[in-house]
């Protein structure tokens, strides 16, 4: 029976480069090797990757690239090892195919360790464990954020997802500055959105803050980030104004 290929752009490389893996040193590889260290590699996908890639294992929901458990799928059902996927993501993190992917966005062991990571959850059911489950916080698990002063303070993620630190904050009625502080290597913004109030700030890369300050009547408003992909990759969250 013939193997079916990725398709081209759905994958991170095309077909061929799957292909050509396969028939070289690459895919005779094991998923993961001694050295590897597959935790260190599950942080730096979540850092690196995480806002462009889905990767359910990993807790991960970029849309801007393609979803590596569906694009990596139907190869490994047809027969492919996890040892080509590691090859595969390897030579597209050194050598990226397209526009979108920036060069040397992992270098080093890094490179291997990220490889081996996503080649032994690609397209794998149920959640990490041991070590892993514990490698990266819970996207949005903190605890709610509560205006004081009139400042609510609601933190990007700091590990590279498209998610804020809480998906809930409250404020009292009235002038209020919204502040997100990014710690991430990804840009991110903060706007609020209903009926009656639509405000943003700027977007600012790691180190920055976004900020705005706007009037706000009691209801239930939500947060997100604007730049593309991001909202709909989870980055939102619900302001209750009372």
């Amino acid at each position: 029976m013939e193997r079916s290929l990725p398709k081209p752009g759905v994958l991170v490389v095309v077909g061929a480069a799957l292909a050509a893996c396969a028939l070289s040193a690459c895919g005779s590889q094991s998923a993961a090797q001694s050295g590897d260290n597959l935790v260190e590699g599950k942080r730096l996908f979540v850092e690196r990757c995480g806002s462009c890639h889905t990767l359910a294992r990993a807790g991960t929901t970029g849309t801007q690239g393609p979803d590596l458990d569906a694009a990596f799928r139907q190869s490994l059902a047809d027969g492919f090892g996890r040892s080509v996927v590691r090859g595969v993501v390897a030579e597209q993190i050194k050598h990226p195919m397209g526009q979108e992917m920036p060069a040397d966005l992992v270098e080093g062991d890094g490179v291997t360790d990220v490889a081996a990571y996503v080649a032994i959850s690609v397209a794998k059911p149920g959640d990490d464990t041991g070590l892993l489950a514990t490698a990266v916080e819970s996207a949005g698990s903190g605890e709610p954020a509560v205006a004081e002063n009139g400042v609510l303070e609601i933190a990007a993620d700091p590990n590279g997802r498209l998610a804020y630190v809480t998906s809930e904050a409250s404020a009292e009625a009235g002038s209020l500055t919204v502040r997100m502080p990014n710690e991430s290597t990804v840009d991110h913004d903060i706007a609020v959105e209903n009926g009656g109030v639509s405000a943003r700030g700027d977007v600012v890369g790691q180190g920055g803050v976004s900020e705005f300050t706007a009037d706000f009547a009691p209801g239930e408003y939500t947060y997100f980030c604007t730049l593309p992909g991001h909202r709909e990759g989870g980055m939102e969250g619900t302001l209750t104004v009372r």
